[in-house]
């Protein structure tokens, strides 16, 4: 099945779509959070992607995961929902989106993380003190905000600090 995003990509071109996504924070036993370097950037940001159509956000995590990583996602928490204009951004391409995007906290996985080569050039784990520099932006805000979460889904706020009233 040809990918929603591509879909609608082929009926608009370049210009701004909004997109459902995922986000995957994932936490080893140290609580190092595993980054994936992208190939179309060269900048490190979380495994994740869009929802496609006829899956639940849980399902693409999934399968986002054990394809950017090769993980097998055991059980996840929703974290947060990343949504506004602060999460808009153009790909090296051209193509524009906007982001919809749960993130969820993975503690419990099997297998051993390794690259796609497609997607993404390496995974390592980082220490959460010691993130790399050219992270993802639309991934900063994520990223602090699980130095904060406390077990209450956050939401956006749009000011560039999660707002969870």
């Amino acid at each position: 099945m040809e990918s929603y995003a591509r879909m609608i990509r082929s009926l608009v071109g370049t210009q701004c779509i909004f997109v459902p996504g995922v986000r995957a924070l994932i936490i080893n036993d140290e609580g190092e959070v595993l980054l994936q370097q992208r190939s179309d950037t060269g900048c490190w940001g979380l495994p994740g992607g869009c929802v496609e159509l006829g899956e639940t956000a849980l399902e693409a995590l999934r399968r986002e995961v054990l394809e950017e990583t090769g993980l097998t996602v055991v059980s996840a928490e929703p974290m947060a929902l990343y949504s506004g204009p602060q999460q808009r951004f153009t790909y090296p391409g051209g193509d524009e989106v906007q982001c919809f995007a749960v993130a969820f906290i993975v503690r419990q996985w099997k297998g051993r993380p390794c690259p796609d080569g497609n997607e993404g050039t390496q995974v390592s784990f980082w220490p959460r003190t010691r993130l790399p520099h050219n992270l993802v932006p639309v991934h900063v805000e994520t990223l602090a905000d699980l130095e904060r979460y406390q077990g209450r889904f956050l939401l956006s706020g749009g000011n560039g600090q999660g707002d969870d009233e």
